[in-house]
């Protein structure tokens, strides 16, 4: 009888010279030991094979298919991992003249008198002057933040990290949303600390689950995204911050709140921070808002921890770099940050209408706020090889596996997708009735914000095509 492995090899070779390509479906075991001669056991043993080299996916109900690359690494995406030609992994925005822009304010600074003091180290701190001017940048309605509270980090992940650091001891339990940030992952995974999922539904992060967590084993800390949350772009209403606000108070259970993406909403939503001042560590930062090469991150901490978050800042050498922070002051002033917010939230709306028009009947959240959108993808597909399927035409993809945390994420009660409309947290396409039981394995993320609008028209028609063939 021939061994199962030499089978394998052979599948693997025709994978290898692209006989088989990514997103093809293997025949049933069954039919497979019958073109081959083979006893249905061996087939069986040459496709768990195949699947433990990483070669192809399978589940019960849908088949086995090719995928295009071996398993991800488990690291979260910081760098562009694709040589594919149209990228919708990274998400850094950017808005015709932005450099233009820009200029007028880094020009003082290059003059050699004043060049002298900006390259100067600053403390964690910053300076008074970045202080003030980040104070006024993150206030809303009604939040105020005090200028005294802010530490300064070298971007927004710096200062997740800082603020994490200073809570949470080695081994130490983190609340997070069961879909979140990958790059948190990482951070977490690196100091320590262990993530423990929480559930979330069509508002956001549930309070009961966060007291339900901590009842369990006590947590040191909660991460979370109240405001346009990646990857799903979910806002939390204001009634439920309130909730949330008090079930931490009530705990006494510090939050990490992170509003990177929050200049784009445009509901002037107050964050965490307002309603929980003396437990919630509000981040945020200039990377997104103005451009990811020369920027800044803000940490607002409660009163009298600010100490802590410096020294943490300090010994990861998280602190940011006097030149940025004088430039950064520079861009408050003088109104270019607020134009590029307009700018940014303009282009973001923009590109939501592209998703809306080239993704029609699909499931997908998207705020129309959003450089973001959430595809659950038709039931024939996984997003694994769905991404392997769109880099064999030149797109990158992020696979929803990237975004859970611990394991596959199931929907809960209430956090059904909603229709077609143009609310915040509404959904382009098709609605769905009741309850669906969507785990990120269904799902890729797509990022809107890197690739020139009529590239991405193209690449959204691509991925359309894509999934029709199999829906």
């Amino acid at each position: 009888m021939e061994d199962y492995r030499r089978i394998a090899d052979r599948i693997a070779d025709d994978i290898a010279a692209g006989r088989l390509k990514p997103g093809e479906r293997l025949p049933p075991q069954r039919v497979f030991a019958r073109r081959r001669g083979i006893a249905g056991s061996t087939a069986g043993r040459v496709y768990a094979e195949l699947v433990r080299r990483g070669l192809v996916v399978g589940e019960v109900g849908r088949g086995t298919f090719v995928r295009a690359a071996p398993p991800a690494s488990g690291h979260a995406l910081a760098e562009p991992a694709t040589t594919s030609p149209i990228n919708l992994e990274l998400n850094y925005p950017s808005v015709p003249g932005q450099s233009e822009l820009l200029a007028p304010g880094l020009a003082p600074l290059l003059r050699p008198d004043v060049l002298t003091e900006s390259l100067r180290t600053a403390p964690a701190t910053g300076t008074a002057a970045a202080r003030e001017a980040a104070a006024a940048l993150l206030a809303t309605p009604g939040w105020h933040p005090a200028p005294s509270r802010l530490a300064f980090a070298g971007n927004a992940r710096q200062a997740i990290a800082a603020a994490l650091a200073s809570l949470v001891r080695p081994g130490g339990r983190v609340g997070i949303e069961a879909l979140t940030y990958p790059l948190v992952k990482e951070i977490a995974t690196r100091l320590g600390s262990t993530l423990v999922p929480l559930p979330m539904d069509e508002e956001g992060l549930r309070p009961e689950a966060v007291a339900a967590a901590h009842r369990s084993a006590p947590l040191s800390a909660v991460y979370v995204q109240p405001t346009l949350h990646n990857p799903t772009s979910v806002t939390t209403s204001e009634r439920r911050r309130r909730q949330l606000a008090a079930v931490v108070t009530d705990l006494d259970l510090p939050v990490v709140e992170d509003r990177i993406w929050s200049f784009l909403h445009e509901g002037h939503l107050d964050p965490l921070g307002a309603y929980a001042p003396e437990r919630t560590y509000v981040v945020d930062g200039l990377s997104k808002r103005v451009a990811p090469g020369l920027t800044v991150g803000f940490l607002v901490a409660p009163k009298g921890r600010v100490e802590q978050v410096a020294a943490a800042l300090r010994s990861g050498a998280w602190t940011a770099s006097r030149f940025a922070l004088e430039a950064a002051v520079r861009w408050i002033a003088d109104g270019t940050v607020d134009h590029l917010v307009r700018a940014k939230r303009a282009d973001a709306a923009r590109r939501q209408a592209l998703v809306a028009e080239h993704l029609a009947g699909f499931s997908v959240r998207a705020d129309p706020c959003a450089y973001y959108a959430w595809w659950e993808l038709p039931y024939a597909w996984r997003a694994d090889v769905f991404a392997a399927a769109a880099a064999d035409r030149g797109i990158a993809i992020t696979p929803g596996s990237a975004f859970a945390v611990g394991g596959a994420y199931r929907r809960l009660p209430g956090a059904a997708l909603s229709g077609t409309g143009a609310a915040p947290g509404s959904t382009h396409a098709q609605s769905h009735e009741g309850l669906l039981d969507t785990r990120a394995q269904d799902c890729v993320r797509l990022g809107l914000a890197s690739t020139p609008p009529q590239e991405l028209a193209g690449a959204l028609r691509t991925l359309a095509g894509i999934a029709r063939t199999r829906s």
